[in-house]
């Protein structure tokens, strides 16, 4: 069965041309024309992945990415005429997973949208094949009033209930099951990503923001996952 892929671009001639380059890879491409027809579709069917144009009418691209991480644990791929990186890091820090300017190639897209794919399918295989083995049910993790539940991908603080995206609560789990590591931006990319690291600082500075932001009491003074300067990140000292 072929991967279903929607595809939110206001933009006829655009759509119609990655339409027409995906089916011929053996994708299944939905397509949404605004902000609102992109909701409806997200909350009526699943989608193996998203590509999201971020100017949209009727409801913006960063509203409407909201609103699929709120429903939807599908890879999102940002695809959008502005380039600036004070929108990269809106994108990324909202709970999108790639991003991509206009003018692009439809080679790399293809290669990212197959990538996107691929990391999610293995992340849910592992998840999978964790739940499905009852003599190693994953043990709840813990940090201060911080409680990262492995099994129900849920994380509390408080007894709040903190929304972590998947990045966030994979990048968390990370630093909880290795208490005492240290580890550079590059371990941290290609654990959590699954692909070479190429130096792209800017993607896990934003996410590690999002994530301070949500768990730490200050995050501009961190005290679960503090910043070794110079080399990267570690679990805090003992609560």
């Amino acid at each position: 069965m072929s991967n279903r892929i929607l595809l939110v671009e206001d933009d006829q001639e655009i759509s119609e041309m990655i339409v027409g380059f995906l089916a011929k890879e053996g994708y299944t491409v939905e397509c949404a024309y605004d902000g609102e027809q992109g909701v409806r579709m997200v909350r009526a069917s699943a989608y193996d992945l998203i590509v999201l144009d971020l100017m949209l009418p009727r409801l913006g691209g960063l509203e409407l990415l909201r609103i699929i991480r709120d429903c939807s644990l599908a890879p999102v791929l940002i695809l959008s005429a502005k380039d600036s990186e004070v929108d990269k890091a809106l994108g990324l820090g909202l709970g999108a997973d790639d991003y991509m300017a206009k003018p692009f190639s439809m080679i790399e897209l293809t290669a990212r949208i197959q990538a996107g794919i691929r990391r999610a399918t293995r992340y849910a295989q592992a998840a999978s094949h964790q739940s499905s083995q009852p003599e190693a049910v994953a043990k709840t993790l813990e940090f201060g009033e911080l409680r990262l539940e492995p099994d129900t991908f849920s994380v509390f603080k408080d007894g709040r209930d903190l929304k972590l995206t998947a990045k966030e609560f994979q990048i968390l789990k990370l630093f909880l099951t290795h208490p005492k590591k240290v580890f550079t931006k590059a371990n941290l990319y290609e654990s959590i990503w699954n692909e070479p690291y190429m130096g792209d600082e800017n993607v896990i500075n934003v996410q590690m923001r999002r994530l301070r932001e949500k768990i730490e009491e200050d995050p501009s003074s961190p005290c679960i996952i503090q910043t070794v300067w110079g080399i990267g990140y570690k679990l805090g000292g003992e609560r």
